[in-house]
């Protein structure tokens, strides 16, 4: 078997523009929820997001790039950019037959398709869409662009699997390279969903929390008073590589990718099974592949968005897979960085490999009573993260249709 190791990271998230500041964000605790800026949300049931912080277009491409790259295009290019630099890889060195892309969004260019066809409807029905509409509003270009600005020539696809997308997508990856069809993958995630429709139709469907009054307050995962999602955007981005091929270029390794687990619910278009059948699943085939036993998990990263449903039905899950362990951390980074989305697999995997590199659980912020029934099940590090010895970390994501993707993340030992 093949190993895969990651070689690289990337994160541009609303708590942290680089890999740095993600980390140190999720350490302390950082809530990046505040009032929507990205357009008036006066009259919208929830105004509030994790919107990136000082991220400026301009500060990475010129002019005809801007236009030409919808922001979820941008933010995977930023991140890639510096999981690149983070790997200290130079593709002039290197087989670019065998380097693919393998790049997720959810939602693709959902603020390029809205700006253009309100445009369009508001005027006097004369269609002047740019000539990148297309281009920018395709779900799978951010693959594309990635790997026209390397020159990578490898496999090259974009999966989607609503917010299990950059876990499916980083799960790809890792069997391509286990499979021998590559080398080297370039994977994650990148999402720019805090627009007028997407706010709009998530809160039409009554996924979003509407705390409007106390927005850092408001992504609270499995707290009794959980009233939704707090939308967020950004992307995630790692390096997959090859064990020899690595070691072969002198590369740093992070950590390794053990097993991924891909289920489907059946059950229902938006709502989790309520016995988490699909999450048992996925979260199952993903030990098995590790070739580990349940309780060798040290730490999940969970999906728990802040649903009532969702996080009910992945708690009921994990009792179902782990039993009662108190020895169990369990966390939900969203409580920090809201949910990506499409991108929320790949900084939450990023959130593993760093935990298990620094054993470090990164807490739960907003939380303050869990569901009665759960209280006690696992370890839930609350308000503040802490120290713990790990070998094994797993990333749980959840899509709407049903779709469950798990991770396992392993401390790299040679």
């Amino acid at each position: 078997m093949r190993r895969v190791v990651i070689t690289g990271m990337g994160a541009l998230t609303p708590i942290g523009l680089n890999l740095t500041d993600y980390w140190n964000g999720l350490k302390t605790g950082e809530s990046g929820a505040a009032t929507i800026t990205k357009f008036n949300a006066e009259k919208f049931k929830t105004t509030f997001a994790c919107e990136l912080k000082g991220f400026e277009p301009k500060e990475h491409f010129d002019v005809k790039e801007i236009r030409k790259y919808d922001p979820f295009s941008q933010y995977a290019l930023v991140a890639v950019a510096e999981a690149i630099q983070n790997g200290n890889i130079q593709f002039e060195n290197l087989n670019k037959d065998r380097i693919g892309v393998i790049w997720g969004s959810g939602n693709g260019g959902i603020q390029t398709f809205q700006e253009q066809m309100t445009e369009y409807c508001e005027g006097d029905g004369t269609p002047r869409f740019t000539p990148f509409f297309i281009p920018r509003i395709l779900v799978d270009i951010a693959s594309g662009i990635i790997s026209i600005k390397y020159g990578l020539r490898g496999v090259n696809f974009c999966p989607v699997s609503a917010c299990a997308t950059s876990n499916t997508a980083l799960i790809e990856a890792f069997n391509y390279i286990k499979w021998d069809k590559a080398d080297m993958i370039i994977s994650g995630g990148s999402e720019a969903a805090i627009t007028d429709s997407a706010i709009g139709g998530f809160s039409s469907a009554k996924a979003l929390s509407t705390r409007n009054d106390d927005p850092k307050s408001a992504s609270r995962p499995f707290d009794v008073s959980r009233d939704g999602f707090v939308m967020g955007e950004g992307a995630g981005a790692m390096i997959l590589e090859e064990l020899e091929h690595a070691k072969k270029r002198g590369a740093t390794i992070y950590g390794e990718i053990v097993g991924g687990g891909m289920a489907a619910d059946a059950y229902h278009l938006t709502g989790t099974h309520p016995e988490g059948d699909g999450a048992v699943l996925g979260m199952n085939e993903a030990i098995r592949e590790a070739g580990i036993h349940a309780d060798q998990i040290d730490y999940i990263n969970m999906h728990a968005t802040s649903t009532a449903q969702g996080d009910l039905s992945e708690l009921i899950a994990a009792r179902r897979v782990f039993g009662e362990r108190k020895s169990l951390s369990v966390s939900a980074t969203k409580s920090m960085t809201g949910h990506l989305l499409g991108a929320a697999g790949a900084i939450e995997g990023i959130a593993c490999v760093m935990a298990l590199q620094n054993n470090f659980v990164p807490p739960t912020i907003n939380t303050t009573e869990i569901e009665p029934e759960f209280n006690g099940l696992f370890d839930f590090p609350l308000g503040q993260g802490k120290t713990k010895e790990m070998t094994y970390a797993m990333s749980n994501t959840f899509g709407f249709g049903g779709h469950i993707a798990s991770i396992i993340f392993k401390k790299y030992v040679d």
